[in-house]
């Protein structure tokens, strides 16, 4: 079968149109993701058919599990369709079916190329059950922070969530140190730690396996680490659920950029600087969340099965 490799913001993937296809991809994702005995990639994409939109998205992590969505994976896709005319190259949006619902992309072109995307990626759902996030007691905020998470997102409008409703700097002990957690559910769940030691000196890959598994989280989390830069710039890294450590992670990056405002540490848009590039992400705070960030073709092949 013909596939490519693409990459938004360093986050990786194989993309191959599988429409026609009947393969066990649980097992293929695991092979072909595989850096050492594989092609090597973040997650697999797979471009389908569908009933109620211009195209369906199904991702599959390299441990062989389906992901909801996957917001850099989805630009991946949208440039993989037109390249190959899956889909009208000249489309201004694409409408695009995933596990998490159907999300609206606005591709960018420079020089008749998609260099850019922007992708509608869906309102954040913040209540525990909804995340999941498994609590065993009423949550509480912890740290001096305030009995309500408020601020003012427009002239007549308020975002205001009680103690009720959100899991907000929630207290998890790993290898003996308290991370403040705020969960938030950008089509499959975050946990997001805001810090003041640098992310770069965060030893992610120790800590990060032991978030993901950890019993607050019955469907496991993808966990982002974050440093605050200013109003309108954040750092991170992210350990994906089922991928391990990533460049980038665009629902991360939503989510991330969600759980800072809901903090009033951040404004409407904010850049958020990962490993592997630069996603901007805007919330209002009252609708869907929007991100936009590169897209880019590495290169392809045939791959036998």
């Amino acid at each position: 079968m013909q596939f490519a490799k693409l990459h938004g913001a360093g986050n990786d993937f194989v993309v191959i149109d599988s429409r026609g296809l009947s393969i066990n991809w649980n097992h293929f994702a695991q092979s072909i993701c595989n850096r050492h005995l594989g092609i090597g990639a973040d997650g697999l994409i797979l471009a389908m058919n569908s009933e109620t939109a211009d195209l369906r998205m199904r991702m599959f992590n390299p441990d062989g599990t389906e992901a909801e969505m996957c917001g850099n994976g989805i630009r991946c896709l949208a440039k993989f369709a037109m390249d190959n005319e899956i889909v009208n190259p000249r489309r201004t949006s694409l409408k695009i079916e995933t596990l998490a619902g159907i999300l609206d992309l606005q591709p960018i072109f420079e020089d008749g190329l998609l260099v850019r995307a922007r992708v509608g990626m869906g309102s954040p759902r913040l209540h525990p059950a909804e995340i999941p996030v498994e609590l065993n007691e009423r949550v509480t905020l912890v740290g001096g922070q305030p009995s309500i998470a408020s601020f003012n997102s427009g002239p007549s409008q308020r975002f205001v969530l009680t103690n009720d409703d959100l899991v907000f700097d929630w207290p998890v002990i790993i290898g003996g140190r308290q991370f403040k957690i705020t969960a938030v559910n950008m089509g499959n769940p975050h946990a997001i730690a805001f810090m003041d030691t640098p992310v770069d000196e965060v030893e992610l890959s120790g800590i990060g396996p032991e978030v993901e598994h950890h019993p607050l989280f019955p469907q496991r989390v993808n966990f982002e680490i974050v440093n605050i830069i200013d109003r309108h710039h954040i750092s991170a890294r992210v350990w994906e659920r089922g991928a391990g450590l990533t460049m980038a992670c665009g629902s991360g990056a939503s989510a991330i950029a969600v759980a800072a405002r809901l903090h009033g540490f951040t404004d409407e848009v904010v850049d958020i600087t990962l490993p592997g590039g630069v996603l901007e992400i805007t919330w209002d705070g009252q609708d869907q969340v929007y991100l936009e960030g590169p897209v880019v073709s590495v290169f392809g092949g045939e791959w036998p099965y």
